[in-house]
């Protein structure tokens, strides 16, 4: 017994020493983290655990550590900890972990966190966006297939990202080891600080022997990320918060990182200097050109930005002045991070974004920019450039279709990687244009009935006919007008303009269709000719409306056409309101019908009529029977009965 005890004193005193060491080293970690040093922080954390140690706050850690850094198949592990732990955590944290198991394919469990997230966080518009769009896999499925994809052949085993076009050059950044002996390493990564550099391409957009692009250019902290002007005299691109030798850094001694500007004399980069909207307080970054070079988008948490980093622009005044940085708005900003501007010639804006709809981490998205500046819906450009990792600086040559992107993949060779594309179909938005083709008059469906689809100008796109179920379906370009013919022996063609939405998706338009001769006999309701189900009048009122007087106007024509034929009009109503008040409001209306057709040159002696109130109801709805409004609307009915011929 008494050895028992020791025992158990032994082992307690140990698991107690235990603990305030791997606490000691947790505190070590949390300053390591604080410092941005992440990966010390990661391993540090991760020997605590694997030893069962546990806190909620060093799992947040160690998910956060791992998300930052873009691996997301281990921030989803801690997440999952933490989230084992407790499930009282802010937003933020249930948006990383849907992110981080989207990576690893884990999409029915993504999908239920991120209902969660939308619960609990309100109004942001990454949630919104995934409530709006549920089968968003389904349209980046659909964005797929697009591209042939390949090792870009510059790549090192460090970091290798963010290329842009320079004449007939690629330039990008790299943290590869050059073989200085003053080569630093950035806590942050554990790599090195990244330098630009250049390589000829061919025709075939495939890079030549990388060399070192500029000394002048180069710091000793990070440089990437540039842009160029067609004529390659002018450069902007990204730099830690450092020139001429001095460091700058905000109010928590962090030194950020800002855009730069250098132009090209004698040969050499001369005259580098920091735009005037920089700021030791926030950082902006990832210079891109408009194609007309009057514009410079780029990446910022200034002020005003919604979520962790916001795109921008600003006018570049022909003085080489800029004019004040305006947000791009919530088209395409969220909460979470829009980074990595590229502009098109042809109008589009590719970016990187982790909070629109995608696979995981960084996806690339694309959106059409209007001719007053708005956007277009953003659209996935689907797998092949987006994988479940970071993917992110997309460029393109739109003449060749080639290009080049970045992408922490599986499969690389270093921590990011440059990626050759060839673009082999656009993306176009597209929606599915369909309907059903019916007897106006009866409802009944009519198949092989011509559908004609026609542009602008009246040129003919394409022609279908309904299937034997009545409907038709035609593909169509999205924000785009066009006029739908549908023609069908023995009825009237009938043609509608319709103006498609721009977005992905299907637009309905059916088609009701008017016999080009309606047969009818004495019995026969002369309405249904023409469709006429109802003669409109306003609330508890028998003036005859515009609508009304329209309708009216089809049966005056055919009793001027057949001067022998006699009606008998009969207007009901629905069960609703007491019997004796229906009765009376449905005679004064048949009493009104006869009165406009009647000053309209008809006959009275052809004419006939009474209110039925809710005496023959077309179906079950009775007084107290619980019926929709559309069961209540087939008994509110105008009829126009033929007598005589």
């Amino acid at each position: 017994m008494k050895n028992s005890i020791l025992l158990f004193i032994t082992i307690v005193s140990a698991f107690s020493f235990n603990c305030f060491a791997q606490k000691a080293r947790v505190s070590i970690a949390e300053k390591k983290y604080d410092n941005y040093a992440y990966i010390d922080a990661i391993k540090t954390y991760e020997r605590v655990a694997e030893k069962g140690y546990k806190s909620v706050d060093m799992f947040k850690k160690l998910g956060n550590s791992y998300y930052y850094n873009a691996q997301l198949d281990q921030a989803a592990k801690w997440y999952a900890e933490l989230f084992a732990m407790t499930q009282d955590l802010e937003p933020e944290y249930y948006y990383r972990y849907a992110q981080s198991l989207r990576s690893i394919g884990e999409n029915d469990k993504a999908d239920e966190i991120m209902q969660k997230f939308n619960q609990l966080s309100g109004n942001d518009s990454r949630g919104t966006l995934f409530e709006k769009d549920r089968n968003f896999l389904e349209e980046i499925k659909a964005n797929s297939g697009r591209y042939q994809v390949e090792n870009a052949g510059i790549n090192s085993k460090y970091s290798d990202y963010g290329s842009s076009f320079y004449l007939n050059k690629i330039v990008f950044a790299s943290a590869r080891d050059t073989g200085s002996l003053g080569q630093r390493k950035h806590a942050w990564t554990n790599q090195y600080f990244t330098n630009l550099y250049v390589a000829d391409l061919d025709e075939a957009m495939s890079p030549a022997a990388v060399l070192k692009f500029d000394r002048n250019v180069k710091s000793r902290f990070h440089e990437s990320t540039p842009t160029f002007t067609k004529d390659g005299k002018t450069m902007y691109f990204t730099r830690n918060n450092f020139l001429e030798g001095k460091k700058g850094k905000d109010g928590n001694n962090i030194t950020l990182i800002k855009i730069y500007k250098a132009n090209f004399e004698n040969d050499k980069w001369k005259n580098i200097t920091e735009l005037p909207f920089n700021s030791d307080s926030y950082s902006t970054a990832h210079p891109a050109l408009s194609a007309d070079e009057k514009t410079l988008y780029f990446a910022s948490d200034m002020p005003g930005t919604f979520g962790q980093s916001d795109l921008f622009k600003v006018k570049i005044n022909e003085d080489g002045s800029f004019g004040i940085p305006e947000n791009l708005g919530r088209t395409i900003n969220t909460e979470g991070r829009e980074t990595f501007p590229f502009l098109t010639n042809e109008n589009e804006i590719y970016f990187a974004s982790d909070g629109h709809p995608g696979l995981g981490g960084l996806d690339i998205f694309v959106s059409k920019i209007n001719a007053d500046g708005t956007f277009d819906k953003v659209q996935n450009i689907g797998t092949d450039a987006n994988s479940p990792q970071d993917d992110f600086a997309y460029l393109i040559d739109t003449k060749t279709r080639r290009g080049f992107f970045s992408s922490n993949r599986d499969g690389g060779q270093g921590y990011d990687d440059i990626y050759k594309f060839l673009e082999t179909k656009k993306l176009v938005c597209e929606q599915e244009l369909y309907g059903e083709i019916t007897d106006l008059a009866t409802g009944e469906i009519l198949p092989n009935t011509k559908i004609s689809l026609l542009d602008d100008s009246l040129t003919l796109l394409n022609t279908v006919y309904s299937d034997e179920k009545g409907n038709y379906s035609l593909t169509v370009e999205c924000g785009k007008r066009y006029s739908v013919r549908a023609a069908k022996e023995e009825y009237t063609t009938k043609e509608e303009i319709i103006t498609i939405v721009k977005e992905n998706g299907r637009t309905h338009l059916p088609f009701a269709l008017e016999k080009a001769r309606c047969k009818v006999a004495v019995g026969d309701d002369l309405g249904k000719c023409f469709g006429i189900k109802m003669i409109y009048f306003d609330f508890d009122k028998s003036d005859i409306r515009m609508e009304a007087a329209l309708d009216l106007e089809k049966i005056l024509d055919v009793m001027n056409q057949y001067p022998t034929m006699k009606l008998d009009i009969r207007s009901h109503t629905d069960s609703r309101g007491t019997f004796k008040y229906n009765e009376s409001l449905s005679d004064r209306r048949a009493k009104s019908t006869i009165k406009w057709l009647v000053k309209n040159g008809v006959d009275k002696n052809r004419l006939t009529g009474k209110g039925y109130g809710e005496n023959q109801l077309v179906n079950r709805c009775a007084d107290g029977v619980d019926c929709s409004e559309e069961e209540h609307q087939m008994n509110r009915r105008s009829e126009f009965i033929i007598t005589e011929l």
